[in-house]
């Protein structure tokens, strides 16, 4: 039987998979909201900087969860792992630095990430850079990181030993954000499309300087051991076309090119409605390409969109989060899961299953096991 590695390196090849791996994009999430479903360790254990803890709950989650890819990203330095210790006092868990003495209070993650006031928190900026000497001031608060230290110092580490214990069943892979996302870092919502609406010379500017951000992160991918990188994308669905192809496709297309020259592969993830952009998506070149489920008004159906990209790259299912992977019954999940494998079929066996958005709070931990295990049962019939 195939390992989930072998399934999705084979999904990426011109011949496709005979049989589908299952995997979750947005593992974070998952952890963040089912901590205490996952592993018997206390919460701020994650924050940990031992490396056997970080590798005893990381081999809780994956037994539980079943699932085909191994997410990878940066760990303390060594010399931090020396200085750090979590101390848990009466009035709280701090991260205590023994070399400065300064004490960091830790929270418990909250489901959903909402806030612990109940606020609702978004990104706003009261002024819009207006000139390119003020963008570039702007820019400066994001700067871009250097990584090629990471191996050397120890960030790389926890990575380095997840893909010893795991990486020969398991795919690797690690996150990069799209240059275009860097806009609502930045400048929000209501900053990011008024700039794309009214000075177009700026984004172009800007973009510049996202790309080679993202670069970066793509290189740190390929040092942390990973064999795909996920690049996600929020809001392009509500530029126009053109906007997309303008903005987002040349951008997208030198993290391509990046990714294909370190032997990555590339798995791009487009938040929202595909409508109008379908053709500019599969012009960047991605190995792989996510969607939404239909949602929020719009419609993607996978049948449709495997029709459409007929091989050309691999697919990423788009299973419902919460109709199905949350509420549904076990056989509402089984015929859903069916129709995900037959559309994986029709683009020529180059796909992997995945829901369309991230496991909710709602969803027991158990169903995202269940899930995967179906996967891999439904493959081998369908």
């Amino acid at each position: 039987m195939p390992t989930g590695r072998q399934k999705i390196e084979a999904a990426f090849s011109e011949s496709g998979s005979a049989e589908f791996a299952a995997v979750d994009f947005w593992e974070y999430v998952f952890i963040r909201d089912h901590w205490d479903q996952l592993t018997q360790l206390p919460w701020y254990e994650q924050f940990s900087p031992d490396l056997e803890t970080q590798l005893s709950w990381h081999r809780e989650v994956l037994a539980r969860t079943r699932q085909d890819f191994l997410h990878l990203q940066p760990f303390y330095s060594r010399q931090e792992r020396k200085n750090l210790s979590i101390d848990v006092q009466p009035e709280g868990v701090f991260l205590l630095d023994r070399a400065s003495s300064r004490r960091e209070k830790l929270d418990p993650p909250v489901p959903g990430g909402w806030s612990r006031t109940g606020q609702v928190e978004s990104i706003k900026t009261s002024s819009l850079p207006e000139t390119p000497e003020a963008l570039d001031v702007a820019l400066k608060s994001l700067p871009i990181p250097n990584v090629q230290d990471m191996a050397e110092d120890g960030r790389a580490d926890l990575a380095h030993a997840l893909l010893e214990e795991h990486g020969s069943s398991l795919f690797p892979v690690a996150y990069a954000d799209a240059p275009l996302w860097y806009f609502y870092e930045l400048w929000g919502f209501e900053g990011m499309m008024l700039m794309f609406g009214g000075e177009p010379e700026l984004v172009q500017r800007a973009c510049l300087h996202f790309t080679t951000r993202t670069l970066e992160d793509i290189k740190q991918a390929k040092l942390l051991g990973a064999a795909g990188v996920l690049i996600w994308e929020c809001f392009t669905d509500m530029i126009s076309p053109q906007a997309y192809e303008a903005f987002s496709v040349p951008c997208m297309r030198q993290v391509v090119e990046e990714c294909r020259s370190l032997g990555l592969k590339s798995i791009y993830g487009f938040s929202g409605n595909p409508a109008g952009k379908l053709e500019a998506i599969c012009s960047i070149g991605a190995d792989a390409l996510v969607f939404e489920e239909s949602k929020k008004g719009f419609v993607v159906d996978i049948h449709e969109l495997a029709t459409f990209i007929d091989g050309r790259c691999t697919l990423f299912g788009n299973l419902d989060a919460i109709s199905v992977l949350q509420d549904g019954s076990e056989a509402e999940l089984r015929e859903a899961l069916a129709e995900q494998i037959a559309a994986g079929r029709r683009n020529k066996n180059r796909f992997v299953v995945c829901p369309g958005s991230p496991v909710t709070p709602a969803t027991p931990a158990e169903r995202v096991g269940l899930f995967c295990d179906l996967v891999h049962e439904l493959s081998q019939k369908i």
